[in-house]
Parts: structure tokens; sequence; C-alpha cells
């Protein structure tokens, strides 16, 4: 019976917040949220916006209660998470649990927490009181006890005491309440105009804006946002050099107001610097210019090394297609050199990647010899009289990114980052390496390799990896809000 109730659960979250494919579109027809209802503007301000769907096509069910999933998702994609499944350090989240990304990443940035013994309880309810830590910690206000939570919230105009005088901490929050304080919290037109009675103490974080930034955002224009979050709606688009002010932030979002709009933006593209004259992108190229040559090893009649099972062609490819997967979430290009069990020449690699233009070329294996066991990536490093691959030093700095990112992935042993005379690195004409991601015959390496999630964690890490080139190597300061996709940030430098 347990069981059934778990699956039962399951079910529920699923139809609540996870929409199955692409963001989640608005639903005009909830049949138990009318024009009447006290949180009908709310419920399709967030519906609208693909932070909270229905329990079916037409109903809402605004008097159920929420859980811990569900606020972990609700409040994830309020502040601009976008989270796919993956591994949890929670015993009862595995990562077959929809909510289990978005579990993952709250928990890393501190607002949401587990219990003793390393359990997270996905379907436990959420209270008034945890309702108001959680709001402040993903908004950035208030992160002390939950009585100045509580305090601030009714201080900002999102939440109201309970008919006895208390806040209510201890009572159960429903789905029409959550809803109505995540929006208030991300949109100020919803909040309560008359201010109740003061805090005893004073606010300790006031909404002013006093903060003087910059736009630095090369030769593109900023957009901002009515949320803190891609998915919300553009109010206006920022040149660089206009002159912001700043409230707070929350996440890796700015609350800004310039004239007299307000509204957010990526912290990344603001700057102290008021004399913003150059392009924060080399060669003024666009993030949607960018291409990312992927390239698995091998396929059709020549399959690689083969140990345990497995095949390195087919091996290679599951990973780089989850590579391409990541890029996909971008603005950045990424294209495959092959997507089936196909044998490519290696000079129709190379000529695959100057005909699409590519920036960068990272080719993708696995190793085999003698039991051996490790990581390493390749370069090429060209001789005086050689008239080959001209991009040394570039492509030594990706293979050293790449390189770590495959070591905090698997944490296999460091074989380093070496100079490798191969065809698809010397006669290519952009940054090219070529990434052993392990040994196949090795009984150590294999466990990494073997499974989906093993597999999701090296195609990370490459994306990763090629993510670090840009910005380190290449100083685009555009490519920090890619590093949220998957809830990261940037390596140190290393080149």
């Amino acid at each position: 019976m347990r069981k059934l109730l778990v699956v039962l659960c399951f079910s529920l979250l699923a139809t609540v917040i996870l929409p199955t494919g692409q963001a989640a579109k608005a639903n005009t027809n909830f049949t138990d949220v009318g024009t009447t209802h006290r949180a009908q503007e709310e419920i399709y301000f967030l519906n609208n916006k693909g932070i909270v769907n229905g329990v079916t096509s037409t109903r809402f069910a605004p008097d159920n209660n929420v859980t811990r999933a569900e606020a972990a998702i609700m409040l994830g994609r309020a502040i601009g998470v976008k989270a796919n499944k993956q591994d949890t350090n929670f015993t009862d989240v595995p990562r077959s649990n929809g909510a289990s990304g978005y579990i993952k990443v709250m928990a890393d940035k501190g607002i949401i927490n587990g219990y003793p013994g390393g359990e997270f309880r996905p379907y436990a309810t959420l209270t008034r009181g945890e309702m108001a830590l959680l709001i402040n910690r993903a908004f950035d206000w208030e992160k002390g006890s939950v009585s100045a939570a509580a305090n601030k919230l009714v201080n900002l105009g999102i939440a109201q005491g309970m008919a006895d005088g208390s806040f209510g901490t201890q009572n159960i929050i429903k789905r029409a309440d959550f809803a109505v304080f995540v929006a208030r919290s991300i949109e100020p037109k919803f909040r309560i105009s008359s201010t109740p009675k003061p805090d005893p103490k004073p606010d300790p974080k006031p909404e002013e804006f006093k903060t003087v930034l910059y736009v630095n955002a090369g030769s593109d224009t900023l957009n901002m946002r009515k949320g803190p979050g891609t998915n919300h709606g553009v109010i206006s688009k920022l040149k660089t050099g206009t002159k912001v002010l700043r409230a707070r932030t929350t996440g890796s979002w700015s609350y800004i107001k310039v004239g007299n709009e307000v509204g957010y933006v990526h912290s990344s593209y603001l700057t102290t610097d008021s004399n913003v004259t150059k392009p924060a992108t080399p060669g003024n190229k666009k993030l949607s210019d960018l291409v990312v040559i992927i390239d698995p090893g091998h396929g059709g009649h020549d399959p690689g090394a083969s140990a345990h099972g497995f095949k390195e062609s087919n091996m290679v490819l599951n990973i780089s297609k989850k590579m391409h997967a990541y890029f996909e979430k971008t603005p950045i290009q990424a294209k495959l050199t092959r997507s089936t069990d196909t044998f490519i020449p290696l000079q129709n690699r190379v000529r695959f990647a100057q005909q699409n233009n590519g920036d960068i070329f990272v080719s993708v294996h696995a190793n085999s010899c003698c039991g051996a066991s490790g990581q390493e990536t390749f370069y090429y490093s060209r001789t005086a009289t050689a008239a080959v691959n001209p991009n040394v030093q570039q492509s030594k700095a990706l293979a050293s990114y790449v390189q770590n990112r495959m070591l905090e992935a698997w944490n296999l042993p460091n074989r380093g980052v070496k100079n490798g005379n191969f065809h698809v690195l010397r006669e290519n004409t952009m940054p090219s390496v070529l990434a052993e991601i392990g040994f196949i015959d090795n009984a150590k390496d294999i466990q990494a390799m073997r499974t989906e999630a093993g597999r999701e964690k090296m195609a990370r890490a490459l994306f990763l990896g090629t993510l670090d080139y840009y910005y380190h190597y290449e100083s685009r300061k555009d490519v920090l809000p890619l590093y949220d996709t998957v809830g990261a940030k940037p390596s140190v430098k290393r080149h």
C-alpha cells in the first residue's frame, strides 16, 4: 500500500509541475480556478510562464497541499533554474524521480535542505513557515530564522498573517497560496498595497535601487525581463553602456531599474566600469554564431576498442549525442560528425568541421590497453616545417579545460594533457582536441562508462569544458548564463 501511495504521489507530481518535452504552455481553462477565485490572476501568471501546471489539462487543484518536491521545482523555475533528471545525494531521491534535477540544484544552492540520515522526503508537505524560509533563500532576502523570514514577506507585501494575529508557521500551505506568494515575489504588482504593521525590528533589506552598474553586452543587446529567468517575458533591450540601478540579486539575476522601468537581467552582463566601450565577445561574434563540432570516434565497420560487452563506437556516440543535447539548450550551435553507427573517414570529419564553419572541434574516444586506467586529452603541437593546424595555444587551453572536467565527472587517474599526432587534430583549422574518456577494458573505468548516469556525467563534463574554454581563454562573459542550464559555475583558470 505504501509503495502504491508513493507511485500515486509521483504521478501527481509529474502532472502538477513537470511538463513533458518543452516548457509548459499556458492553460486558460482551469475549471477549478474561475474568474472569482482569490488566486486566479497569480495562478494564470505562473502557468503562462511555465512555472506551474495543473494536475490535469483542466484542473489546477488549488486546495491540494504543496510537497517539498513541488516547492523545489516551482521555486527553481521562478529563479531561472533549468534542471534535467540527475543523481542526488539523497537516499530517497533517485535519478528517476522527476524532480531530482531541481532538488539537486536547489540543495546545492543552499535553498532547500534534507533531513538527518540523508533523506529529502520529497512527498512531505510544506508548512507556511518552511515556505517563508524557502522564498527568502531563493530570492536572497532574509536567511535567518523562520520569524525573520515571515516578517520579511509581510514587510514586502508578499504575505499576511492569520486571523489570530500569528503567521501560521505550522499550517500546511496549499497550492493556491504558494502560487500567490511566488507570483508576488516575482512580480511586485501582485503585492499587498496596504502595508501591515511594521516589523518589530528594521527591515534588513529595503527594496531600494542604489547600486550603480553598467550594461556590458558587447555588440548584442541585453534583455531586461519580467522575472529572474529566461522563461520570463522581455520588457526592453538595453545597449552596452546603459546605466542601471540595482536593488538586489536573485540567484544569478539582478533586479534593476532603468528610468521608470524595473526588471531582471543576468548579473554577468553588468559591470562597475562606466567606460564600457569594447565588445564583450572576441571578433564581435554572437553566441548564436558559434559552432562546436562534436566528433564521436570510429563507427560502422570500425568499432574501435571492445571489452566487457561494450563497443567504443557506440559508447562515444551515446556520450556525444548527450553532449549535443546540452548545447541545444543554449544559443551555441553544436554539430555531430555522425549521429548513427556509420563509418566516417578521418578526412571527411575534418572537412565536415570546416564546411560547417566550426569554431572548436572535440573528438570523443575511449582507450584500451593492457588494463591501464585513467583519462587523457590530446592536442596537436605543430612542428616548424609542418603546414598544419596553427591553433596550438588555443587547442592546448581547450584540452586543459576538457581534461579537468572529465576528471571531475568520473574521478579516474589523471593521465594528463598531451601532444598527439592525430589526423583530426593535425589537419584541422580550428582549436581541436581528442578526449580519451577512460579505458573500456579496465574494470574500474567501465563502471563509470556502463551506466546512463555515468555517460550523462561525461557529456555534461565535455559541455562544461568547452564553456570554460570560451569563458577563460576567449574572455567571453556571455557564456556565464549557460552554466545555469546545468547548475554549474566556471572552473578556475587553467591556461
